[in-house]
């Protein structure tokens, strides 16, 4: 049986005089134009290799927005056997970067949707831009993310006698919370807001240091704070809906539901995002696994903020 080869990339877009362009690249060693991506470093999360790849190859910092399909076909591995190559994708806005090319990238060239199709050299690449053009007439291409988060692990209730609020993560705990400070990083994440419990906001204060980013915190989002009254966790919502800044939640087990549901009730009525509610629902049903990031692609903010795509993001 094949072995499979995990590797992910992005679609750069902008719009320059009111016409989409994607970003393409060319690689001298074969001489093709394609989009830019790369495998997975052991333990990466596919939309952390995304942006990672993107910067290396580009020089260009982005943002992920909505997945695209993703790619599969056969390569050859690191020993010459038979392999499969499957690629993720999202489309992508750039926030940064030096445009500085790598050695194995020589040119990368912004173009308009028909050149872009005539260019590139594989056929698979072309269900990526069909799907971004499709998001784009949908209007539903240029989104910002809202990241529900649950806390990493934490030292076991019965193994801890002081405040319950207090309760630190366990080792496993802090390993997860390096891993989601590189997935709220791909999608961009600008605000972060978490309930007080220290094990919530351990979780997401690493990327919140790491970007310079002021960490609110909020009882209201605790688990104590949430029993004695729901009003100031969904109000938590509300507010970063009207803001409709790319934003980090933190939240508990017990909590989380009751604001997916919230999320639900701004599920987009779009044909190509049909089970975009049922996913949503799944993840309040389940309860999310702790260390989970839960990431919702939003159009519009306030009272005309719908969600059109979500992930689920395992660290």
């Amino acid at each position: 049986m094949a072995s499979v080869i995990p590797a992910a990339g992005t679609l750069p877009w902008r719009r320059r005089d009111g016409r989409l362009e994607v970003a393409l690249v060319h690689r001298p060693k074969y001489d093709d134009w394609s989009w830019a991506k790369g495998k997975l470093d052991p333990g990466e999360q596919p939309c952390v290799a995304a942006a990672r790849e993107t910067l290396e190859e580009t020089g260009l910092v982005v943002r992920l927005g909505v997945p695209l399909p993703s790619a599969e076909y056969p390569v050859l591995d690191a020993t010459g056997g038979p392999a499969t190559k499957q690629v993720h994708y999202w489309a992508a806005r750039v926030t940064g970067g030096s445009g500085v090319l790598e050695n194995e990238i020589d040119e990368v060239a912004w173009v308009d949707v028909r050149s872009a199709n005539d260019r590139l050299d594989y056929a698979r690449d072309r269900e990526q831009l069909l799907a971004l053009v499709r998001a784009e007439r949908a209007g539903e291409l240029r989104t910002w993310p809202l990241a529900l988060v649950r806390h990493a692990k934490a030292v076991p209730r019965g193994k801890w006698e002081r405040d319950d609020r207090i309760r630190p993560l366990d080792a496993v705990g802090r390993a997860q919370a390096d891993t989601v400070a590189a997935v709220l990083g791909a999608y961009g994440v600008t605000r972060v807001v978490s309930s007080s419990s220290a094990r919530c906001v351990s979780t997401v204060e690493p990327y919140a240091v790491g970007r310079g980013l002021r960490l609110r915190t909020r009882d209201t989002l605790s688990e104590e704070g949430f029993a004695e009254s729901h009003d100031g966790a969904l109000a938590q919502v509300d507010r970063l809906l009207r803001k409709g800044d790319p934003a980090a939640l933190c939240s508990h087990g017990p909590v989380l539901p009751t604001l997916i549901e919230v999320l639900c009730g701004r599920v987009a009525h779009s044909p190509d995002r049909v089970d975009v509610g049922g996913r949503l629902r799944q993840a309040a049903a389940e309860s999310m696994r702790k260390g989970e990031v839960l990431v919702c692609h939003l159009v519009g903010k306030g009272d005309d903020a719908r969600v059109v795509d979500v992930e689920r993001i395992d660290t």
